[in-house]
C-alpha cells in the first residue's frame, strides 16, 4: 500500500514550488544502495513529474565531475555528476545547482539523479519510472495522473 497521494501534475504550479518530502527515497546502481533519505526536496512544476532532491550527507556513491552544464529559468545554473557506485558508472546521471536562485536556496547541498541512468528508485513504496524523453529528471510514480511532458511533441510546452 503506498503512502503517497494521488497528484495531477497539471495541477502543480508554474513558476514551480519546491516542499519537503516526507517519504523515504532510495536508489540503487551496480548493486550498491546510492542513496538512501528521508530529507529529500522535491520541485513540483506544471506538465513534469516531481524532481527530487537529495542532501549530499545521504549520497553514498563518488560524484565525479562531468562536462556541461544547463540554466533553469527558475534554479539557475546546474552543473552535471558522473556517479559510479560498485561497478558501474552511470555518465551525466546526476546534477546539483551549486548557488541556485533565492526561491530555490534550499536545493544548495542537494543532488538530482535521472532515474532512466539508476538500476533503481524508489518513493516510498513506489518503485520510480523515468519521466519521458531524454532531457527532464522527473520521476514517474502510480500516483500520477495528467499528461506528463517530455514525449514527442510535448517537450517545448
Amino acid at each position: 500500500m503506498t503512502d503517497l497521494p494521488r497528484e495531477n501534475v497539471q495541477s502543480y504550479p508554474r513558476p514551480p514550488a519546491l516542499e519537503p518530502v516526507p517519504q523515504s527515497i532510495i536508489l540503487w546502481l551496480g548493486g550498491v544502495r546510492v542513496a538512501e533519505t528521508t530529507r529529500a526536496l522535491r520541485v513540483l512544476e506544471t506538465h513534469h513529474a516531481p524532481t527530487y532532491y537529495l542532501p549530499l550527507q545521504d549520497i553514498h556513491a563518488t560524484l565525479r565531475p562531468a562536462k556541461g552544464s544547463s540554466l533553469c529559468e527558475w534554479k539557475g545554473v546546474a552543473r552535471y555528476f558522473d556517479v559510479l557506485a560498485g561497478s558501474a558508472t552511470a555518465p551525466r546521471a546526476a546534477w546539483a545547482y551549486d548557488s541556485p536562485t533565492a526561491g530555490f536556496a534550499a536545493l544548495s547541498a542537494h543532488v538530482a539523479f535521472y532515474a532512466a541512468l539508476m538500476d533503481e528508485a524508489w518513493v516510498g513504496d513506489l518503485r520510480v519510472m523515468p519521466q519521458p524523453g531524454s532531457f527532464y529528471g522527473g520521476w514517474v510514480t502510480s500516483n500520477l495522473d495528467g499528461q506528463i511532458k517530455g514525449g514527442p511533441g510535448t517537450q517545448h510546452w
